[in-house]
């Protein structure tokens, strides 16, 4: 499962990218934010403009975890 390794959301923030400005200056859609609020993964063409923006590599955000690590132990 790939999921998000850091709070892309307030990463965003810290960057100075607000939902507000996002949304006015027509960056990514609303119904990607919540997506990504949900904790859902975007489009790689979404991450790129992510990583664009936060001057980082998709490594730096995303992280690819096995079923077995998030099953609860027996």
């Amino acid at each position: 499962m790939i999921r998000w390794k850091v709070d892309i959301m307030a990463k965003l923030k810290e960057a100075g990218y607000t939902t507000y400005k996002i949304r006015k200056e027509n960056l990514m859609g609303q119904q990607m934010l919540v997506k990504i609020r949900d904790g859902g993964l975007p489009s790689w063409a979404t991450i790129d403009n992510i990583c664009e923006w936060l001057h980082c590599q998709p490594g730096d955000l995303i992280e690819h975890v096995s079923d077995t690590e998030e099953a609860p132990d027996a």
